[in-house]
């Protein structure tokens, strides 16, 4: 068996964390898998399990090459720690919400990496976003009329239904991703 990133995209308000956090459940204690948490330069807030970093702490990990991935979102830098590719190196599949953004670099950190697409329509995407709290209507509108990059997706996953639905799509994905 040989390791695998998987790269979980999508807008803001997709239902990406939800989704993860369904496989996690429901791959729980399978060491095959796992989920790492993303650092990210914002309090915790709900929905979104995150570690909380400082922004001097995020850049001094970033320039020690402490971040297998990174990048900068509405004012806010993500990074997802190194130590997933030793995880990836022992031939696990690794999960992680990542930005559209960052696809272009999976093959630079990872021989082996797959892309999973979240989408949503509008009219939940918009519900989702103002749910959070983060932003105001006009804001979040905004955010929704921004033009989405196109991703080439190994999987799209549409998220108008359940969040059982959509993560059983995606647990289905990564037990044939595993077994490859």
């Amino acid at each position: 068996m040989t390791g695998a990133f998987v790269a979980v995209v999508g807008p803001s308000g997709s239902g990406k964390d939800a989704i993860l956090e369904y496989a996690r459940a429901s791959l729980g204690g399978r060491e095959t898998f796992v989920f790492p948490r993303r650092c990210i330069t914002r309090p915790s807030g709900p929905g979104e399990d995150h570690e909380p970093i400082a922004r001097h702490e995020f850049l001094s990990a970033e320039d020690r090459g402490d971040f297998a991935l990174t990048w900068r979102a509405h004012e806010v830098a993500y990074g997802i720690r190194g130590v997933v590719r030793d995880e990836v190196e022992r031939g696990r599949t690794v999960v992680a919400n990542v930005s559209r953004e960052v696809v272009c670099e999976l093959g630079r950190s990872f021989p082996r990496f797959a892309v999973v697409h979240v989408t949503v329509s509008p009219e939940v995407r918009l519900a989702r976003i103002l749910a959070r709290g983060r932003e105001d209507e006009a804001a979040a509108r905004a955010r929704i009329a921004r033009p989405a990059p196109r991703v080439d997706a190994d999987l799209e996953i549409v998220n108008d239904g359940t969040i059982a639905e959509a993560g059983a799509t995606l647990v289905r994905f990564l037990d044939e991703l595993a077994l490859t």
